[in-house]
């Protein structure tokens, strides 16, 4: 009986078996990214107003930047109809970054209230979603996602403005653990799919 042909490697999959290879060889860079992710996310936890000013700042200071970058895009087709549109929208981002950057506590208040607002608006829509339909099965998930992001929502508007001195920096502290966690969960995983290393 003649041996079956070796079957062709596909394109993609060569590809993706080289691109682990090559980030298998930096292993330790994500574990060491990860490490430095999840000293600071202690630290932003250690001094949660502290990150809340930091988080606002960047927040402003991006706001301002994309602002500025507005107007000069308007400005440059003012021929165009959304001339004005593009105008207030400039301004309006202009204006809230460099309020944030002038008086962080002010632009952390908003932004906490803002981040209610939007965990309710998720919140209730998950729900309405799930509700339209509650008939099907695996949507439960769903109906409790929703609940936990509305329940969120609400103790953050029940706490607002007090809480808007540690909120956001506590969610700073959060985001940099987890991303710290991943990263470091990464660079081992990559580490153990390293061929052994040949001796002369």
């Amino acid at each position: 009986m003649a041996d079956a042909p070796n079957p062709t490697p596909v394109p993609g999959d060569v590809d993706l078996t080289e691109t682990l290879k090559s980030l298998g060889a930096r292993w330790g860079w994500f574990v060491a990214l990860g490490v430095l992710m999840l000293v600071l996310g202690f630290v932003a936890g250690a001094y949660v107003l502290a990150a809340t000013v930091a988080s606002v700042l960047f927040v402003g200071a991006m706001m301002l930047v994309a602002g500025i970058g507005q107007l000069v895009q308007a400005w440059r087709v003012k021929d165009w109809r959304g001339f004005l549109f593009w105008t207030l929208g400039g301004l309006l981002y202009a204006i809230a970054g460099g309020v944030a950057l002038y008086n962080p506590m002010a632009g952390a208040a908003v932004l906490t209230l803002l981040l209610g607002a939007f965990l309710i608006a998720s919140g209730a829509l998950r729900l309405w979603i799930w509700f339209q339909h509650r008939s099907q099965q695996g949507w439960g998930w769903l109906a409790l996602s929703g609940a936990v992001t509305l329940l969120a929502g609400l103790l953050v508007a029940m706490g607002w403005p007090e809480n808007s001195l540690w909120i956001l920096g506590l969610l700073l502290s959060l985001d940099l653990l987890f991303q710290g966690i991943t990263l470091v969960m990464l660079g081992l995983a990559l580490r153990k799919g390293q061929p052994p290393a040949s001796h002369a």
